[in-house]
């Protein structure tokens, strides 16, 4: 006898002050904010999570949610630690760190289910006059797609008639089974500031092991990244396109005594590998040009 998997699933869930999207396919979840365009959480049936969601966050209006994967954007971190035609380019006052989308209610678009897929396309459609403090004409879109893997792909099309210069990233919280096993491979070779270190340049040797806070970005990368995660038997692959850059970042003891919806142990189960356009890797869009940055995420037992 044939069996057929379940059709998937788009559900509009409100979890206290946003409004959320619950994606249910055959053999997954994954839970989506309008907020902000944020993936909050995904899981593979019979898994670990893939995606972490912090046990004390906040669903609230106007509030980034801490885990899942925020959208960064024009800028990564502090404005001013952004290259200066990135700064140049914002005319407000009190600029809040990684940019200004987070916090914004962005349109779904689209909702497409397929037999073993389904598509959400969320969207920032900005007027003429662009976002407050940052006068110009860029519209985003978040394209997600779900198979057996996880896929993002954020578009910035610049609808104005000058040159805009972005910086930004899929700021990817991973979930790990313990942050004092799990190392990154595929950084051997590569060069990264040391933001915790008078932002030094350094080199890695080897893979990333981690025994203390640790915030690098990380430069002319590989296309793929994965994190060995023995803790829960398995690797987590992230491939990703249109980018050059990431941030990888563990808060570990002390830091996570001051976080805002963070557990004082949760830097254990936890681990982020933020995909990325930053200092030399910034995204240089013309007149009518549109760019995407994508990653692709899964997991493989070992």
């Amino acid at each position: 006898m044939t069996t057929t998997s379940p059709a998937p699933q788009v559900e509009r869930v409100e979890l206290d002050e946003l409004v959320c999207w619950r994606v249910r396919t055959a053999s997954a979840e994954l839970l989506v904010a309008q907020q902000g365009a944020q993936v909050l959480s995904y899981q593979r049936d019979g898994e670990a999570p893939l995606i972490w969601l912090s046990e004390q966050a906040a669903f609230r209006k106007g509030q980034s949610v801490r885990g899942g994967v925020p959208v960064c954007w024009p800028w990564f971190g502090a404005l001013e630690r952004n290259p200066q035609a990135v700064q140049a380019l914002y005319q407000g006052n009190d600029a809040p760190a990684h940019g200004l989308v987070r916090n914004l209610d962005w349109q779904l678009l689209e909702i497409d289910t397929r037999e073993d897929a389904v598509n959400l396309q969320f969207a920032l459609l900005q007027p003429e006059n662009g976002l407050p403090g940052w006068p110009h004409h860029v519209d985003l879109r978040l394209h997600i797609h779900l198979d057996e893997r996880l896929h993002l792909s954020l578009a910035s099309h610049n609808h104005g008639d000058q040159p805009v210069t972005v910086g930004q990233a899929l700021h990817t919280y991973l979930a790990v089974g313990d942050i004092r096993q799990a190392r990154v491979e595929g950084l051997a070779g590569v060069h990264y500031i040391e933001t915790l270190q008078d932002w030094q340049e350094r080199t890695q040797h080897g893979d990333l092991h981690f025994e203390a806070e640790t915030d690098r970005i990380y430069l002319d990368l590989p296309e793929r990244l994965s994190v060995f995660d023995p803790a829960w038997q398995r690797r987590i692959h992230l491939h990703s396109s249109g980018s050059r850059s990431a941030v990888v970042w563990n808060p570990w003891i002390d830091k996570s005594q001051r976080l805002s919806q963070f557990a004082s142990d949760a830097w254990q189960r936890m681990l982020c590998i933020e995909t990325a356009n930053v200092l030399g890797d910034t995204l240089h869009l013309a007149p009518g040009e549109q760019k995407s940055l994508a990653v692709s995420l899964w997991a493989e037992p070992l």
